[in-house]
């Protein structure tokens, strides 16, 4: 059986996505990594569905897969790329509303066209915030930890990447993990070793959330909007926040999303 697919990417997370509204696609663990394999499959960081929802004023649902075929909650800019490829199919004019498994998501489209668009989303809230001996963790669709550090470009961030992200101990359905550095008032860059993926990737939209409300959590309170520069490009977070409390809400991600190119995938070869 042959099946359509459509490459895109935001800030160079890149990933396959495939309109499964007829159900015709078998999203199995070891067809996802074939097909997100850079060697011998299409290569990506990961791979999303798009499936008919049936409840009112949700215009489609998102199954996101992390390339190692494991399913994921959600992916920020997955999200970006998930809510362009919805309006290219015509579900969607300026605003879509999704479900993905962390659970629903509003996103406004800023400008698109044909390939490219900017796209802002609707995080989930954080109502929690737990600090380590010089890390915090926070859940923003999926587990992130957060590291400050002086110089990104001296962390080995895939050998000290894997050892946080499969420390079960503390823990125990593994994280993403996040490696900071405050560059001034609101702006911040980061590095990221994705959980799933089990490497370093050029952009992280929950990462980049983590990262900018734990800045704001331990380090500059005043400040409710960052830009947080990444190896990919930027990204921009802006949220509110109860002042003395854990608790961020209005989460706002915006980037970029860009179609890169489409194909036909034979089912019989993976």
């Amino acid at each position: 059986m042959l099946t359509k697919f459509v490459k895109y990417e935001g800030a160079g997370n890149d990933f396959i996505l495939i309109d499964n509204r007829d159900n015709h696609f078998e999203a199995t663990p070891e067809r996802i990594a074939h097909l997100c394999d850079r060697h011998f499959g299409i290569g990506a960081d990961g791979l999303m569905t798009l499936s008919e929802s049936r409840e009112e004023g949700i215009d489609a649902r998102m199954h996101y897969f992390n390339s190692d075929g494991s399913e994921g909650e959600m992916c920020g800019n997955g999200a970006r790329c998930f809510t362009l490829f919805a309006r290219h199919l015509g579900l969607c004019t300026g605003e879509c509303t999704f479900r993905a498994t962390d659970g629903v998501h509003h996103a406004q489209i800023l400008s698109n066209d044909a390939l490219r668009g900017e796209i802002r989303i609707r995080m989930i809230d954080v109502k929690e915030i737990r600090k380590g001996d010089g890390w915090w963790s926070v859940n923003t669709g999926v587990p992130h930890y957060v590291e400050f550090v002086e110089d990104l470009s001296k962390i080995d961030i895939r050998t000290r990447g894997y050892a946080v992200s499969h420390d079960f101990g503390r823990f125990k359905e593994g994280t993403n993990v996040n490696f900071v550095h405050i560059e001034g008032d609101g702006r911040i860059a980061m590095r990221t070793f994705e959980r799933g993926v089990d490497d370093e990737t050029l952009a992280c939209g929950t990462g980049a959330t983590a990262a900018a409300i734990i800045s704001c959590h331990a380090f500059q309170p005043t400040e409710n909007r960052f830009c947080v520069k990444v190896p990919g490009g930027e990204l921009h977070v802006a949220f509110r926040h109860k002042k003395d409390t854990e608790t961020y809400h209005e989460i706002m991600l915006q980037g970029p999303a860009r179609r890169v190119f489409e194909g036909v995938i034979d089912e019989k070869n993976y």
